[in-house]
């Protein structure tokens, strides 16, 4: 759903990352690109000049913080004015204590309302352990009550036997009133879908929501309808008071824009999401996660995390230090260095997958290995102390021991040197910065 806006995105913020700092020409031509990848993913006019008009004010005559790319800075930007909106109205899911909690499943015809159901209902019932009974009382349909019962059935949920000489408020009543005697925690309704517009439906629904007054009124809405969705929504609303949005098809290669142009324009929360065809693809909606796939940033958000979880965080600041004192970096610290590297893994596509404009992105030492670093280690602790905090002494003599001492090549040690050479270039270059600085800044700025 979202790989479109957000390549557009990446695309737009790559463009820029080369340059020192956002000038009033660089943001209005990336805001207008900006603009365009928004109108192309569905998202409504207001919406897109509310992001605008924010992003635009933050951004112009702002000098780039030393630790940041523009690319980078208008990530943050752009995230946190896309928050602001997706995180509009966000809840969490709760139920009554001790008590049943009805869920009222309304929408159009042909929304997905009964699959809807069953993946609430495997959630319920799987995920936060409750009693579920599921009734259908789209009396309409000849077959929607013969579907649920499959559905109940291969979700091992109950279901209410109803029929279609029935009543739909009768049968509310009657699965209620089940429901309190079996001591049932939750039990869904699936109604009949029905278009905003017919008034003798819309009625129906008014009644039967009077009557049974549900703990939560769930539109289920169709991704793919687009624009359209918010009109439907505003005159549902005005005949029920919805309490949330189930929004499916989510996976497939309908825009995005439907979930910002909610968020923005409506006072309902999207609670749940479909994300496939089968009843366990659904999800509780999470704004946070929903920015990243926006913005594409996925990726990087786990990637922060993981580093964060893998490093050293008292080696890091001993470091910091040390290069803020103007110390030399040696030897001693680099084998460091490389243990750090090694610990996080696969480096070099940690760095890839971050948008960032650093040139040692394609140094060697970030294809680190547990072979490469025994022998690294290997190497450094054959050197004598003198030799690894001044590893300008190594001269083609000293080498000669310490290639005997470690049982490496000549060449494996001038390769070392070079590295070494490599990340005491880097260390200068971040000196202005600082380590933790600019490791805190890419986690924060990620989320």
């Amino acid at each position: 759903m979202f790989k479109n806006l957000s390549k557009k995105f990446s695309e737009i913020i790559k463009r820029i990352s080369s340059k020192g700092r956002i000038t009033k020409n660089s943001i209005k031509k990336t805001l207008r690109e900006v603009r365009v990848a928004l109108l192309e993913a569905d998202v409504a006019l207001v919406v897109i000049k509310n992001i605008i008009n924010n992003v635009k004010k933050k951004c112009i005559g702002m000098e780039i913080n030393n630790s940041l790319t523009p690319g980078q800075e208008l990530i943050k930007i752009l995230q946190k004015e896309i928050s602001l909106i997706i995180e509009k109205n966000d809840v969490s899911i709760k139920f009554l204590n001790k008590k049943l909690s009805i869920f009222l499943m309304i929408g159009l015809q042909g929304s997905g309302k009964t699959t809807s159901v069953g993946k609430l209902a495997k959630l319920f019932s799987e995920k936060y352990k409750k009693k579920v009974l599921v009734v259908s009382i789209d009396v309409y349909r000849s077959a929607a009550i013969k579907q649920l019962k499959i559905v109940s059935s291969k979700i091992k949920v109950d279901f209410f036997q109803s029929d279609n000489s029935q009543k739909p408020i009768d049968i509310s009543k009657k699965a209620i009133e089940y429901a309190n005697i079996k001591k049932y925690d939750i039990l869904i309704i699936d109604t009949a879908g029905r278009l905003h517009i017919d008034k003798k439906l819309m009625y129906e629904i008014k009644k039967i929501h009077q009557e049974i007054n549900p703990f939560e009124t769930i539109f289920v809405l169709d991704s793919m309808i687009g624009q359209d969705s918010i009109n439907v929504i505003k005159s549902y609303y005005k005949a029920l008071p919805i309490t949330g949005i189930f929004l499916t098809k989510i996976d497939s290669n309908t825009r995005c824009g439907v979930i910002l142009s909610i968020k923005y324009l409506t006072n309902i929360s999207i609670k749940f999401v479909g994300t496939g065809e089968k009843f366990d693809k659904i999800e509780v909606f999470n704004s946070k996660k929903m920015v990243s796939k926006i913005l594409g940033m996925k990726n990087e958000i786990s990637l922060i995390n993981s580093i964060e979880k893998k490093i050293d965080q008292e080696y890091l600041k001993e470091l910091d230090k040390k290069i803020q004192k103007g110390e030399e970096f040696n030897l001693n610290d680099f084998l460091k260095q490389i243990d750090q590297i090694n610990k996080l893994g696969n480096m070099k596509n940690i760095l890839n997958k971050i948008p960032m404009n650093v040139n040692f992105k394609k140094n060697v030492l970030f294809e680190i290995n547990d072979n490469m670093f025994k022998k690294i280690k290997s190497i450094i602790q054959s050197m004598t102390e003198k030799e690894r905090k001044n590893p300008k002494i190594i001269k083609i003599s000293r080498k000669k021991r310490i290639s005997m001492g470690s049982g490496n090549s000549i060449q494996s040690i001038n390769k070392l040197l070079k590295q070494f050479k490599s990340m005491k270039k880097i260390m200068k270059k971040i000196k202005n910065v600082g380590i933790i600085k600019m490791f805190n800044t890419i986690k924060k700025m990620f989320g």
